[in-house]
């Protein structure tokens, strides 16, 4: 029977999910896109200080060891052949930065994450120097000057960090994105490893072109970063190199995709005009604008949704970025201690079916997108001696749901198309109430894949997609159907606009909390 088995898969393709909260390596069927085994291991965040987030680089290099180790061991259990796993794809939390030393594999710092605020004066400072008439940054990368993107991040620790300063005088320094660094030490590390990132990824450092797809000079001069650092940009989907270790030593890394871009693909919105929000750590609702770049009126970003291949088109998208969605659940949890398992919060949201009145803006490293307001913080407003945590559990679910009616209202002013329904993806979408929220309060129906993985899923069809690998096919044709769960609204128009409108209002009351920012040490 075990034989049998065997013989019936077919080919597999793995993917590396590496979020902000945790790691996952998840193994597909590629003929049917089907699930077959997963592990995921909880990532640390580190606040040193007020407004920073860091993480281990070496942690998070282990817990991808680690994850495909297990998934492996799962698969024998389950009489599957792991030679059958053909390709792997990476998929990554984006913007996180950072710096290692080239000959020892260390990294030179920890890596500072994409939520990290400690760059709020680089960003002040650096603005001052764009001129009003021509935002040049803007018009080559997509992207407003802000603390989220790798451009700051690099160039606070350029500034601050000793260590990286002497290994960049003496040619030892790689910078990368998450993706790049597993990559580089998957592929061999200091041993041989290949430094390369890829369009998507590159999109959101800011040192990025957008439109002639290269690293740019006047970009990099700008930012003072030494373009030796910086890894090569290839396309989403091609062979990088081979694992050099591990269980599946010998098999090619040939995906590589943003987490968000990822999904897109995942969620097979390869058509101009389709949409998908992702409930992780942040919230992400990319629509697919094809091969022109959509520049925002409304608070938006452009960015490259991806290029499958090194002679395919490439493709782009409008994106909104919601910094804190998954986040509040895990700041109720380690916080203030009212959930003690993040499942926990649909139990409490479900016994007050309401917030009565309550209002959660987590703006915790300020607002982004539509706002792009780094002043904000978070506030909960509304309280009567009524309120108790129930009612703010409902709060900070809710805020997920207005959060991404805000960005959805700015991507139908900037696409001029009102999108029909919503699909969704992400770990959060197992949460029913947060799905029947969303549904009511965007007023349209919310579509859910009934495998949510639709990040890995993305990595691991780039992957397998790959000249070279050839083991998953991208023609709609043969793109396997998704079955789907739909919520359709359940309230009147009126009461989802009143509690809307009050929504923004606390927002209003948010923004401006922070007027002068603490003055920014160096680190030894």
């Amino acid at each position: 029977m075990a034989a049998a088995r065997k013989a019936v898969l077919g080919p597999l393709v793995g993917a590396v999910d590496q979020g902000t909260s945790s790691t996952r390596f998840l193994v597909f069927n590629s003929k049917t896109a089907e699930l077959l085994s997963h592990h995921q291991v909880e990532i640390k965040q580190e606040f040193p200080r007020e407004g920073w987030v860091e993480q281990d680089p070496k942690e998070i290099l282990q817990s991808v060891y680690e994850c495909i180790e297990k998934t492996c061991e799962k698969l024998r259990e389950l009489n599957i052949d792991i030679s059958n796993i053909k390709a792997i794809g990476v998929s990554n939390q984006r913007e996180t930065t950072v710096v290692w030393d080239k000959f020892t594999g260390e990294p030179l710092y920890n890596a500072v994450v994409w939520l990290d605020l400690r760059t709020q004066s680089t960003v002040e400072n650096l603005s001052k120097r764009i001129p009003g008439n021509n935002n040049f940054v803007k018009s080559k990368t997509g992207l407003p000057l802000s603390t989220y993107f790798s451009a700051v991040k690099l160039r606070w620790i350029l500034d601050n960090v000793r260590k990286v300063q002497k290994a960049v005088e003496e040619g030892r320094a790689l910078f990368g994105t998450i993706d790049s660094w597993l990559i580089w030490s998957l592929t061999g590390g200091a041993k041989g490893g290949v430094h390369c990132t890829d369009v998507t990824n590159a999109s959101r450092t800011m040192l990025f072109n957008i439109h002639s797809l290269e690293w740019d000079k006047e970009l990099c001069d700008f930012f003072e970063i030494p373009m030796a650092i910086l890894p090569n940009v290839r396309s989403s989907s091609e062979i990088y190199g081979l694992m050099k270790a591990g269980a599946l030593e010998g098999v090619p890394i040939s995906g590589c995709l943003g987490d968000q871009s990822a999904a897109l693909v995942g969620q097979m919105c390869f058509q101009d005009g389709q949409a998908k929000n992702t409930y992780g750590t942040g919230c992400f609702l990319l629509c697919n604008t094809g091969h022109k770049c959509v520049f925002s009126e409304h608070g938006l970003l452009t960015t490259v949704a991806y290029k499958l291949g090194r002679d395919k088109p490439v493709y782009y998208a409008l994106e909104g970025s919601v910094a804190i969605a998954g986040a509040v659940i895990r700041w109720l949890r380690d916080n203030l201690g009212i959930i003690s398992t993040s499942e926990e919060i649909e139990k409490l949201a479900k016994e007050a079916g309401t917030s009565y009145g309550c209002y959660f803006v987590p703006a915790f490293s300020g607002l982004y997108a539509p706002y792009w307001e780094p002043s904000a913080r978070g506030i909960i407003c509304g309280l009567t001696q009524f309120t108790n945590k129930c009612h703010i559990a409902f709060a900070a679910l809710e805020a997920v749901c207005f959060q991404t009616r805000e960005i959805l209202d700015a991507m139908n002013r900037d696409c001029g198309i009102p999108l029909s329904h919503l699909q969704v993806d992400g770990g959060m979408t197992s949460n029913k109430i947060l799905m029947q929220l969303q549904a009511d309060i965007l007023y349209i129906p919310v579509v859910k894949p009934s495998m949510p993985e639709t990040t890995a899923l993305g990595a691991a069809m780039a992957a397998g997609a790959a000249e070279g690998v050839g083991v998953w096919s991208l023609e709609p044709e043969d793109l396997s159907a998704v079955t789907m769960e739909r919520f359709e609204p359940q309230i009147n128009a009126e009461e989802s606009e009143i509690r809307y409108s009050t929504w923004k209002k606390a927002v209003m009351k948010s923004v401006g909390w922070v007027t002068t920012q603490a003055p920014e040490s160096g680190i030894p």
